[in-house]
């Protein structure tokens, strides 16, 4: 149960006084739906209200306090024009503008003959000093509840700043005092105020300085939230650790005849990173490890003989994936290369219905299948396996961690093998595999040559879809990647379907498929496979071909709008090419002009193919948030963290948290009891639930 000190945290926005179902809609859009959420929508800017200088002397476009007289009212003569009150001191007049105004309201608080202070931003129209709309109006005996520094807060469609101000406040109104969590030697080390307070200070900036993720308050508030990400994830490995597992030690007869009938020896690092997972497996503990290997760095051969290892022993194995195209796709190549040595193979995905599905489970329930691919569908209660003793998840950023570890549960102490193509830096990794162990696969199977990456501009495009168009007639096989489904007014880019029109027209429509997210799944494998078997030349395609998709016939890499992609995409689009032994292409084109970003992201796709390399320069340019391109990627969402500015808080966090379990692995001390609350805070609410369960 969440700590009842924290309740008011979690009451919905419209519980606030003044907050609406209209304006709670579209704060919930913005920040989140809580009143914690406005705590963590911390400003962005400030506004400095001290400049006080005379009407004649306010410069234009600056935000200035003037103290008037309030001269005359002249109300608009038709519904279109603005109402004017025009005020003045010793040295000129200055008109004050509102649009949509009430007159009754406006002669309320701007009484004829009154003194009031005005502050707002002044436009200079001709001779006339104007203050559209400003931001506060008040008697001079109320001079002191003028702000003199004033936070700016990121705003949405709808929403102006007054009732944002106004709601973030009534939250922070309703904030407890809470124990402390953080160390007291490193808490005074850092010169750190207690939580409330700093949360207070971050949200009151009195300088451009407080706005930095180097401001004490703001650093003291992300280490908060790194601490409760850091012990959550220590917290599901120890569960994990301490879970009876099994020792799986095959006789090695599948892998050696496998490794005999491959047409090339595996990498040495391949060998490196199976001898790893081998090692795992082969103890009474459960293995919880990452497979990072840069895109086509062998990573499926690896996951094949480990499953091979499980099947060795009469056990079963599955093989998770978070496409129906993957999944079919790594059925066709796992039933290749094990054609000649008894192992049984099937595929379950979402499409799955009726009697065939049933006569699957049924056989795997009983044995009769040994290693098991799928998508989400596998985590569904009707798949029971016979003797489940091995998970490969691939693409883990595609699924949570409860996920993984649901699926550890269908085995008995089922050992989990996660895989991703996504190079991540250490720093994230930290922050999203911290309760794995990671195995590093470096280096590319022989035969890949590197990918020639050439920039262009849009402006160009014509002579690119003639060198394609001599490429295809020569044989060769592309990939034209577009950003959107279906053209959009608001976006100028070229859609998939617009591209698969005009490129149809002009090579022949038999020779160009088209793949985008929204086809259903039956079509996209049609379109897929067509493109494999090379009844198409030319795939074109939005980023559903980003991760996995394996032709090693295709040598040609179109990516429209590339600066709209992160670098990662990027890198994961470029692999699509240079699979097989003949020298490919990645042609990225770009709409001028260039931003300062974008042209970065390209510059660095031009230098490098490595991937890590390439993770380390997008988490610099980007941050966390839009590392995969996506916001829905899996990874922690950091709401007061920034990966980059705050990485030494990350590594402290980390070690911090490991130390915490060492000294108090049922979080029981009265600094445990903070760190209970601290978890239930950032909603990191699965972490406790382990603890009570043991």
């Amino acid at each position: 149960m969440r700590p009842e000190i924290l309740f008011p945290l979690f009451k919905p926005v419209t519980a606030l006084k003044g907050v609406g179902p209209r304006l709670g809609k579209l704060i919930e859009k913005l920040a989140g739906g809580r009143l914690v959420d406005l705590c963590w929508h911390l400003p962005t800017g400030l506004i400095d209200r001290r400049f006080r200088p005379n009407v004649a002397d306010a410069p234009d476009g600056a935000v200035v306090t003037l103290t008037v007289t309030v001269d005359e009212h002249h109300p608009p003569s038709n519904r279109r024009l603005p109402y004017k009150v025009l005020c003045s001191d010793q040295s000129g007049t200055v008109s004050l503008v509102f649009f949509n105004a009430k007159e009754d309201y406006l002669h309320q608080l701007l009484p004829l003959g009154a003194t009031r202070i005005v502050s707002g931003r002044v436009g200079h129209y001709g001779a006339e000093i104007q203050m559209p709309h400003p931001d506060h109006m008040l008697a001079v005996e109320k001079e002191a509840e003028l702000p003199l520094v004033e936070a700016t807060y990121p705003l949405t469609a709808g929403l102006t700043a007054k009732p944002l101000h106004r709601a973030i406040h009534g939250a922070l109104e309703q904030t407890p005092e809470l124990a402390e969590w953080q160390d007291p030697a490193w808490l005074a080390r850092e010169k750190w105020l207690p939580w409330r307070p700093a949360l207070l200070a971050a949200h009151a900036p009195g300088s451009q300085d407080a706005l930095q993720p180097g401001d004490p308050a703001r650093r003291r508030l992300a280490y908060d939230e790194l601490l409760a990400n850091q012990l959550a994830l220590a917290m599901i490995r120890a569960a994990n650790r301490g879970r009876a597992g099994r020792a799986i030690v095959g006789d090695g007869r599948l892998r050696q005849a496998l490794a005999t009938a491959l047409p090339y020896k595996l990498t040495q690092g391949q060998e490196q990173v199976l001898g790893e997972i081998q090692a795992d497996m082969a103890v009474q503990q459960r293995m919880l490890r990452l497979l990072q290997g840069d895109v086509g760095s062998g990573k499926t051969i690896v996951a094949l003989l480990a499953m091979l290892g499980a099947v060795e022993t009469g056990a079963q194995a599955a093989f998770m994936v978070p496409t129906e195209i993957l999944a079919r796709q790594h059925f066709d190549t796992l039933t290749a290369l094990c054609r000649d040595l008894p192992v049984r193979i099937q595929v379950l995905t979402g499409r799955s219905k009726g009697r065939p599905r049933q006569a699957l489970l049924s056989d795997l329930a009983d044995g009769q299948i040994d290693i098991l691919i799928g998508t989400h569908a596998l985590f569904t209660g009707d798949v029971i396996f016979h003797d489940l003793a091995l998970t490969v998840i691939d693409e883990q950023h595609r699924f949570g961690v409860h996920q993984r570890l649901n699926l550890g549960d269908k085995g008995v102490a089922a050992d989990i093998l996660v895989m991703t193509a996504t190079p991540i830096p250490r720093t994230l990794s930290l922050t999203v595999y911290g309760d794995m162990d990671i195995s590093l696969l470096q280096g590319k199977p022989p035969g890949r040559q590197p990918v020639d990456t050439r920039a262009m501009p849009l402006s160009r495009l014509d002579e690119v879809v003639a060198g394609v168009q001599r490429a295809i007639n020569q044989g060769a096989r592309a990939f034209w990647v577009c950003p959107l489904v279906e053209e959009n007014d608001l976006l100028d880019m070229a859609a998939a379907e617009e591209r698969h029109a005009t490129l149809a027209r002009l090579f022949g429509p038999e020779r160009v498929g088209l793949i985008h997210g929204r086809m259903k799944a039956k079509e996209k494998d049609l379109a897929m496979e067509a493109f494999v078997a090379g009844r198409t030349q030319v795939l074109v395609a939005t980023t559903v071909i980003e991760v996995g998709v394996d032709v090693p016939e295709a040598t040609i890499m179109a990516v429209e709008h590339a600066e709209r992609f992160g670098l990662a995409q990027l890198h994961q689009l470029r692999g699509r090419v240079g699979r097989g032994g003949q020298k490919s292409h990645c042609l990225l084109l770009y709409a001028e002009p260039l931003g300062e970003n974008a042209r970065a992201r390209i510059a660095i796709m031009r230098e490098t193919e490595d991937g890590f390399r390439i993770a380390e320069e997008d988490l610099r340019l980007r941050g966390t948030g839009e590392l995969l391109g996506t916001r829905q990627s899996g990874f922690p969402e950091f709401r007061l963290a920034d990966a980059m500015a705050h990485q030494d808080l990350m590594e402290v966090a980390r070690d911090d948290a490991q130390l915490i379990l060492t000294r108090d692995p049922h979080l029981e001390t009265e600094r445990g009891q903070a760190l209970r609350a601290l978890l239930y805070l950032f909603e990191r609410d699965a972490a406790v639930k382990l603890l009570r369960s043991g």
